[in-house]
């Protein structure tokens, strides 16, 4: 595992046994009913059932989670799929890169891995997509652009679904759709981040759920802005996202967390 994974993971680790044994009132009814889970990559156990697939995606819509977080990228041939890797080795064990492969050699490399289009179609309109935007080279901006709007054809922008990316460059590369869809991640402290997207008038920001501080969910609040937060896996840790009226929550553990709604809610 490469170090900077390792580094987040401890971190990760960390504020999870923090904030699980941090005691946090239990949301009012309403609050809980309005709270948007949503499954980072699926719901999925990274052996059995693969990130970023359609069997991780129905295993989500089964829990009753409101959006699934999804990541995207191109073949060679400019057909936008859904994979976070530039290669294909670690999740499908096939070492090579996505942007090599054309759509169909890459459906019978790795079948599995399915279109943006095919989610959109299975899932559009039921569950919310997060649509992670991974960087990549933009060779062909507009044919790109066109990719994701026929893709993403008869589904209204922020309604049904959201732009996300680590760099705001990598969304700005994209045409056709309103900035209010563009939501930006901070991988760091959110600070300056957070001061650029109110600046841009974008849709918000996620991060974090320790990194991100009260004040800011206010700010962008105020600028009729959304702000969501990951990765919490406990009950109170989900508590605190709720009671700070956070827009979005993305977890690796979604199923778990409406779970516990659904248990509060009885």
């Amino acid at each position: 595992m490469p170090v900077p994974r390792l580094i987040e993971g401890a971190f990760l680790a960390l504020m999870d046994g923090l904030f699980a044994r941090w005691p946090r009132p239990v949301p009012v009814p309403a609050a809980l009913q309005a709270a948007r889970i949503i499954a980072h990559r699926g719901e999925c156990d990274d052996g059995r059932i693969k990130e970023n697939t359609l069997e991780a995606f129905d295993r989500a819509a089964a829990a009753g989670v409101w959006g699934i977080e999804l990541d995207v990228r191109w073949t060679a041939d400019r057909v936008p799929v859904v994979a976070h890797d530039p290669d294909l080795l670690r999740v499908h064990q096939v070492p090579r890169e996505v942007a090599s492969l054309t759509f169909a050699e890459l459906r019978r490399k790795a079948p599995e891995v399915p279109s943006l289009a095919e989610v959109a179609a299975r899932y559009g309109r039921r569950l919310h997509l997060m649509i992670e935007i991974k960087a990549c080279a933009w060779p062909e901006a507009g044919d790109q652009s066109r990719s994701l709007q026929e893709a993403l054809a008869g589904l209204i922008p922020c309604d049904h679904f959201h732009f996300m990316a680590l760099r705001p460059e990598i969304l700005m590369a994209i045409a056709g759709f309103p900035d209010s869809s563009r939501l930006a991640i901070a991988f760091n402290w959110p600070d300056a981040l957070s001061h650029w997207v109110r600046q841009a008038g974008w849709g918000g920001l996620c991060t974090h759920y320790a990194l991100l501080r009260g004040h800011q969910v206010r700010a962008h609040h105020r600028m009729g802005q959304t702000v969501g937060t990951a990765y919490p896996k406990s009950a109170n840790s989900l508590f605190r996202e709720v009671n700070r009226n956070v827009d979005f929550i993305f977890s690796n553990h979604a199923a778990r967390l409406q779970a516990i709604i659904r248990r509060e809610r009885q």
